[in-house]
């Protein structure tokens, strides 16, 4: 299986801190720095259009397909 575009990779999270996506989070009272899950649709342009943060996760695939055949 192909994609039409390409994957990235973001060892040193630079894209992670454009996008705001490192957070604070909590877990058994552990603190640490992590990725808040979230969804980006970014339009031929580049030009980001649509932002999901935090998100859970049931319904969230249905959400975005909803969205994205709707441009």
């Amino acid at each position: 299986m192909a994609f039409p575009f390409e994957l990235i990779s973001d060892p040193d999270e630079t894209l992670c801190n454009l996008f705001g996506v490192m957070k604070e989070k909590k877990l058994y009272g552990k603190v640490s720095i992590g990725i808040e899950r979230s969804t980006f649709v970014i339009d031929g342009k580049g030009r980001l259009i649509q932002a999901w943060r935090g998100l859970k996760v049931p319904g969230h695939v249905e959400e975005v397909l909803k969205y994205v055949q709707s441009l």
